[in-house]
């Protein structure tokens, strides 16, 4: 016969047993829902070159170096590009005094010699006619050559044949240049200022800047070496973005979701938790041994998984080993970034 304290004490220890377990299903319950996946963390490397060949000039950075946006790193002999950016620029300063000279037109000071020509010329065929009036006389009478004649005669015709040739150019001094003449000049310069511009960039190329923040991973020249566009001469590690390159089971392959919150940690700093999301889901599979052909095999397959990872304190380092904790029944992010919430 149990007695009331007793049967007081046997419901105690039953609540606790039955608070405990709905603790324990409840704990094993959330551990269900969380995804383990283990990888190495991965980064982007760029490989810088010059576009043009030209002999290393100077390295500004070293290995191991952090470098910003926008951060000279090297530089090629800039001799032989500034001197073609300079034979540009003058080329296009005569193009430019030409086109002006046409969209001017011509000035009264060459209008009024265009004129005065024309009346020289018309003095010079009244000479020649009265000198032919002349000697054709004196040749009639036979007290002058018919060679002398001749040579009047031919100087009459050359005085006519200036003088028209004089109004001529008189008329066109008056009017000015054709449009013709002035859309090819117009066409002309812009020739010129393309072949400035290419050459500005070409001298701008001779400078090597960071295109994002990074570490210089290798430094591949050296100063005095032949450098172009097929030859790098530093590999660049960028910070951002930065992952961990994970694989998950095909079964597993359901449960995740683009933007789902995770948390990273790794044995080289075991007490620090990372914060990152799921950003990259493979859409094939990887590791396939041969041609799928039972269930058993469809259940081997792994699908590459990364996982974009927020690193304030630069500790994460390329290759390094990462455990990652998802847990799938959390919403996704919509917009997940490294910045500090708001």
């Amino acid at each position: 016969m149990i007695n009331k304290p007793g049967l007081y004490l046997i419901a105690g220890v039953a609540a606790v047993v039955l608070v405990a377990s709905g603790f324990y299903l409840k704990d094993g319950s959330r551990r269900s829902d969380a995804l383990i996946l283990y990888g190495n963390m991965d980064i982007r490397q760029v490989e810088l070159s010059f576009h043009d060949p030209e002999r290393v000039e100077q390295i500004l950075v070293q290995e191991g170096e952090r470098v910003k946006r926008g951060q000279l790193l090297a530089t090629q002999a800039l001799e032989r590009f500034q001197y073609s950016r300079d034979q540009a620029a003058a080329k296009v300063d005569v193009q430019q005094h030409q086109l002006d000279k046409l969209l001017h037109g011509s000035r009264p000071q060459e209008i009024g010699k265009a004129g005065n020509d024309v009346k020289a010329a018309e003095a010079a065929v009244v000479l020649a006619k009265k000198e032919l009036a002349r000697l054709q006389v004196l040749v009639k009478r036979k007290l002058s050559s018919t060679e002398s004649l001749d040579r009047a005669k031919a100087q009459y015709d050359a005085a006519q044949q200036s003088l028209q040739a004089l109004k001529q150019q008189y008329a066109l001094t008056e009017i000015g240049p054709r449009r013709e003449d002035i859309q090819a000049a117009q066409a002309q310069l812009k020739a010129d200022q393309a072949a400035l511009q290419l050459a500005d960039k070409v001298l701008a190329d001779a400078r090597l800047y960071a295109p994002q923040d990074g570490v210089v991973q290798n430094r591949i020249l050296e100063p005095g070496d032949m450098a172009s566009a097929q030859k790098p001469v530093l590999t660049l590690a960028l910070r951002e973005p930065l992952w961990a390159r994970t694989y998950v089971a095909e079964a597993d392959l359901g449960r995740l979701r683009v933007g789902l919150p995770a948390s990273l940690a790794s044995d080289s700093f075991p007490d620090k938790s990372y914060r990152g999301w799921v950003g990259y889901m493979s859409p094939t599979a990887e590791f396939t041994p041969k041609t799928v052909e039972t269930t058993e095999l469809r259940t081997s397959l792994v699908y590459q998984v990364r996982i974009y990872a927020c690193d304030p304190d630069d500790q994460l380092r390329l290759g390094m080993p990462v455990t990652v904790a998802i847990d799938t029944q959390q919403a996704p992010m919509t917009q997940p970034s490294c910045e500090p919430a708001p």
